[in-house]
């Protein structure tokens, strides 16, 4: 990706008073055009690098530029680094290594901070990440089957972001079917395909994360959890939201977008939650408990 070379490209200079364009072409594997490209858009984010022709020519970064020509500090050059790795938890092509090892940073390779992205099934999700990366680069609308908790449906989408959060990896962009934004959790896409129709770039609104967005809708129910579970309840909601009784017992008011993943939801804390009110949902819920209930019991007693 042109960033990760950029980024290579300046760390190299900073190290070095000059560099040929074929030399930089060599490190990165691209073609000496690709590299006056680089050059040029490094040029105008406002950073002095200039390119000179000829038997004395050279690329170099203008003298006095940031402080004797450091650029980045110590710590932030371990930051970037520590960014390469993690972006390499989940490239099946190890290309951010091979780009760390190109920044020749000997000291920084031994960094403290580890962070890993990739998730239990990388195999099946680290080759979706590279085909929607192509995708998003080159403008190309991508297709796949797309597994949701109501329905699956084939959908066709214009790829804009990459995103990593609540520990999972997503595709956000805009969605042909419901023409409109739409994000799509990679670990429900099957049959991705990157198609030849080339889409023209929109104007884009700001992506917000919401990490509670599915509690904010119209259902609403107040639950009681056991002390036990604090530790997750934290995790999930912070300190914030949730109320602290003193014998222990935390209550938590849900607004939750539909009924069956709410109900879900509270199955996945076991008998440490209970929902206490209103009582047309407590019924529902013991509804929804006792029918899953006697599907087992029915074949207990066969």
């Amino acid at each position: 990706m042109k960033i990760d070379r950029m980024i290579g490209i300046l760390s190299v200079l900073l190290q070095k008073d000059k560099c040929s364009a074929s030399e930089l072409a060599d490190s990165f594997e691209v073609s000496p055009r690709t590299i006056y490209r680089d050059i040029e858009a490094l040029s105008m984010a406002g950073i002095p690098v200039t390119a000179e022709r000829g038997k004395n020519g050279g690329i170099y970064i203008m003298e006095g530029f940031a402080l004797d020509k450091t650029l980045l500090s110590s710590d932030e050059m371990k930051a970037v680094i520590a960014g390469l790795r993690s972006l390499d938890s989940v490239c099946s092509t190890g290309k951010y290594g091979r780009l760390m090892n190109k920044l020749s940073v000997d000291s920084l390779n031994s960094g403290s901070i580890i962070i890993d992205l990739s998730m239990w099934d990388k195999a099946s999700i680290a080759p979706k990440i590279e085909q929607i990366s192509r995708a998003v680069e080159e403008r190309k609308i991508i297709s796949f089957t797309y597994y949701s908790p109501d329905r699956t449906e084939k959908r066709r989408i214009e790829p804009y972001r990459l995103i990593f959060q609540w520990s999972s990896w997503y595709v956000w962009g805009w969605c042909e079917k419901r023409q409109d934004y739409r994000m799509f959790k990679l670990s429900r896409i099957t049959e991705l395909a990157v198609t030849d129709t080339i889409f023209c770039e929109r104007e884009l609104p700001p992506y917000t994360c919401d990490k509670l967005r599915h509690a904010k809708g119209e259902v609403y129910a107040r639950v009681s959890f056991d002390s036990s579970v604090k530790w997750r309840i934290i995790d999930e909601f912070g300190t914030e939201l949730p109320e602290f009784s003193e014998s222990g017992e935390i209550f938590l008011d849900f607004n939750w977008t539909d009924k069956i993943s709410l109900f879900q939801y509270i199955l996945t804390f076991g008998d440490n939650a209970e929902i206490i009110s209103p009582e047309n949902i407590r019924r529902d819920f013991s509804e929804y408990v006792m029918n899953i209930f006697r599907k087992y019991d029915t074949q207990l007693s066969d």
